[in-house]
């Protein structure tokens, strides 16, 4: 990978870079539910209202777990690879916006070269891998940020870079009634990010008031890798 891309300037920074998967295909997708556990200072917890919340409703969700969340939470970690309602993704081994240049994002620096951004992808691809006994197939970079350069060793790596198209609760900032609305809003083709890793943000009780209200009207959810799949 470094010498593949060495040398090679990036021309987009930001939530969107190209191949990006930021909707679903088209067609009868459903939404895709997908929760970021990002770990480290401050974000080691584990909102289990929202896991109870998706068990009961049998919607499925997409996972997006980092490295340093998974090294506090081991035993949590194997029950949701064990549920086959949940898909396991990539979020990183240490929570990095995702640059060949260093670039930040919310005050975060990200990896800078070709070399880092292998590492931040593929040790915490290799954990999750010995940890559920399947590669995971999606990857989502620390703040969802990265380049263009990025996101091509990403795809050179056989994983889809994923971002959003709808962000329910602001990074575990919104409150519950923001958190509700936003979510309410999806329409089918929508990947919606969330995080799971806030217990008492307003994340947890915005889905259970956002969630029912969805499938009364008829949408459906989806896994990431479901509905990428032909």
């Amino acid at each position: 990978m470094i010498a593949r891309f060495a040398g090679r300037p990036p021309s987009y920074w930001g939530l969107e870079a190209p191949r990006v998967l930021t909707y679903l295909p088209q067609g009868p997708a459903g939404i895709a539910l997908t929760l970021d556990f990002c770990g480290g200072p401050g974000g080691d917890g584990a909102d289990l209202t929202i896991i109870d919340l998706l068990r009961r409703l049998q919607v499925p969700a997409t996972l997006f777990l980092n490295g340093r969340w998974i090294t506090a939470n081991p035993a949590l970690t194997q029950d949701l690879a064990a549920d086959s309602l949940f898909e396991i993704a990539n979020h990183g081994t240490n929570h990095y916006p995702l640059s060949v240049s260093g670039a930040a994002a919310y005050g975060i620096s990200g990896t800078e070269g070709a070399g880092s951004v292998y590492d931040e992808i593929m040790i915490n691809n290799a954990r999750l891998t010995e940890l559920t006994g399947k590669r995971p197939r999606f990857f989502r970079p620390g703040t969802a940020y990265l380049d263009d350069v990025a996101a091509d060793i990403c795809l050179a790596l056989d994983l889809i870079p994923a971002g959003f198209s709808l962000n329910a609760d602001g990074g575990a900032t919104y409150p519950a009634v923001m958190v509700a609305a936003e979510t309410g809003a999806a329409v089918p083709g929508s990947i919606i990010i969330a995080h799971g890793n806030h217990p008492g943000s307003g994340t947890g009780p915005g889905l259970a008031q956002a969630l029912p209200h969805l499938l009364a009207k008829g949408r459906t959810f989806t896994t990431l890798s479901t509905a990428m799949t032909p």
